[in-house]
């Protein structure tokens, strides 16, 4: 099996779309405590902020890639035809809106780190930059959460 055979794979694109969500959560966690403690420096926060974008985006495509090629096609129909057909009427087609919000929402505060302490304070964004940042991570947190659910009515078939 060659490289991108593997990468392809749905355990492997399946842990690639969790670790990277993952890694976007925990950027964004990372960047509230620098906002609400005024610790780091700008660069640190934008390199924090940069990081949790590109995983989020990196969570996006393999998470896309898999649903287009693996999730339509085998994972759909064991959902409707099992013990909770419900996972996938209420709750993937949920989840495929709310992650919608999570790529620019993070991109937003990406935005916001790009300005100097001074402007954030003229402009009075830092508390918003804050809970946006929150809102990326609980987000996050609640596609996971939205995830298992679905996963878990997979596995019950």
């Amino acid at each position: 099996m060659d490289f991108w055979a593997i990468i392809q794979s749905k355990p492997v694109l399946i842990g690639l779309h969790l670790g990277f969500a993952i890694v976007g959560i925990d950027a964004f966690l990372w960047l509230m405590g620098k906002l609400k403690g005024d610790g780091g420096s700008h660069k640190s926060m934008v390199v924090t902020a940069t990081i949790g974008v590109a995983a989020f985006v990196a969570s996006w495509i393999a998470g896309g890639y898999y649903y287009v090629v693996y999730y339509g096609a085998l994972v759909k129909s064991v959902i409707q035809k099992g013990l909770a057909p419900w996972a996938h009427n209420i709750i993937m087609e949920t989840k495929e809106h709310i992650f919608l919000f999570v790529v620019p929402v993070a991109m937003t505060v990406l935005f916001i780190t790009l300005l100097d302490k001074k402007e954030m304070e003229q402009l009075k964004i830092r508390r918003l930059a804050w809970l946006l940042s929150g809102a990326v991570a609980v987000i996050g947190l609640l596609i996971g959460a939205l995830g298992f659910i679905i996963s878990a009515a997979a596995r019950w078939g």
